[in-house]
């Protein structure tokens, strides 16, 4: 979930100071491969270490503070890799983290009182999550691959004439991106007015903690893919579709 920043994100500011301010920052820092300790470093020192853009950084620090409307697609090309390196790590996180977390949780509350609706509870979050995993493996096997081929095309003269007989486009990405965190408001609605009460107060409480985390995780993950990489990806296209013919 994202907490609003009172400190301005500028390249002069403390990154440490950001964390302090907004600890869910540190999910960001490691999905960009950042490590602990921060020391002193203000966002410029930090991003010069680490080869991210300032503009990159700053974007999507303020997207995990809540601040949708400054988001920036002055971006450049050879942002693309450090971009998409970014999403699959959040893919993993999804995959590797969150869902075992909230499954193990569905499950503790079903050992105290394994009563029908928590069986459905489950059932419905794994029918949710195989379509959060579908829509992250199209992203993993088609939308990367494809967007590296294009990155590498600008540099790579093979990449460039396989490029040539691809009919694919951002465009179809952009059709076939759909919101996958707006079903989660039917299982948290579930939880919190219709399912009785058990002996089970901490689990519920500590699953609602982490959908509502997982809600506002995919929800960042969509803006980053809508508004920095599909604009970008969408430039990329057009320059190396330029070039072929």
């Amino acid at each position: 979930m994202f907490y609003f920043c009172h400190i301005k994100i500028l390249p002069e500011t403390r990154v440490a100071e950001l964390v302090l301010e907004n600890p869910y920052l540190s999910l960001m820092l490691e999905h960009f491969g950042v490590n602990f300790p921060l020391k002193e470093k203000t966002v410029a020192q930090l991003c010069a270490d680490n080869n991210i853009n300032i503009e990159l950084f700053v974007s999507l620090a303020k997207l995990y503070c809540g601040i949708t409307h400054e988001v920036s697609c002055n971006l450049t090309f050879e942002d693309v890799p450090v971009i998409l390196q970014y999403l699959k790590n959040d893919h993993q996180y999804f995959t590797e983290e969150i869902y075992p977390q909230i499954l193990q949780l569905i499950r503790q509350m079903k050992g105290v009182a394994n009563q029908e609706e928590i069986v459905l509870v489950e059932k419905f979050f794994n029918e949710y999550f195989s379509e959060v995993i579908e829509h992250l493996n199209y992203e993993n096997e088609v939308v990367f691959p494809y967007v590296s081929r294009l990155y590498q095309s600008l540099h790579e003269k093979d990449n460039l004439n396989a490029l040539s007989d691809s009919e694919y486009s951002v465009e179809e990405y952009r059709e076939h991106h759909d919101d996958i965190e707006e079903k989660l408001s039917d299982l948290k609605n579930l939880l919190i007015k219709y399912l009785p009460a058990k002996d089970d107060q901490a689990s519920r409480r500590r699953l609602l903690t982490h959908l509502f985390e997982l809600e506002s995780d995919l929800a960042i993950h969509s803006q980053i893919e809508d508004r920095v990489l599909v604009p970008l990806v969408a430039q990329l296209e057009k320059h190396v579709k330029g070039k072929i013919q």
